[in-house]
């Protein structure tokens, strides 16, 4: 396609600003969110085996960590680009599914939501001082008080 705006006659100048042009537009529409981290607690030590076990946890169906402590969930908001990379790729499912599993435990009282927290900053400050707790966050960092999981 470009060759043939030069062969058409095209300036130079005019197609490269063009070409910059969309580049730029391109560049400001593109969302950039590192791969989800999942987080714990430090007081938690368990190990997860695999994403089965990562998305019982956050599907609500696995309450307690194998040492027999409730198990606090924090969540980012459901429009959040890193929630729905999370659920994505860390759960293998949709947001909307596992805001309908957590809309289906409230309306029959079987169980309550995690709780929603409402910036990567928030719920790194609660799964740091929530014993037990378990999150997730857009990226690495270095602090002695989280644990991080890399469920397969």
């Amino acid at each position: 396609m470009i060759l043939h705006f030069i062969n058409k006659g095209v300036p130079q100048k005019r197609l490269s600003i063009s070409v910059l042009l969309l580049c730029i537009a391109l560049l400001l529409n593109a969302q950039t969110v590192n791969a989800a981290e999942v987080i714990v607690s430090a007081n938690t030590i368990e190990q997860l085996k695999d994403f089965h076990e990562l998305r019982a946890i956050f599907s609500l169906r696995t309450l307690y960590w194998p040492n027999g402590e409730k198990i606090k969930v924090f969540v980012l908001p459901d429009n959040n680009a890193v929630h729905k990379k999370f659920v994505k790729e860390k759960l293998g499912m949709f947001p909307h599914q596992l805001r309908r599993t957590w809309n289906r435990m409230t309306y029959t009282g079987t169980g309550q939501p995690p709780v929603t927290v409402d910036s990567i900053a928030e719920m790194l400050d609660k799964v740091q001082h929530t014993d037990n707790a378990i999150g997730y966050i857009d990226r690495r960092v270095e602090d002695e008080s989280i644990h991080y999981f890399n469920a397969h």
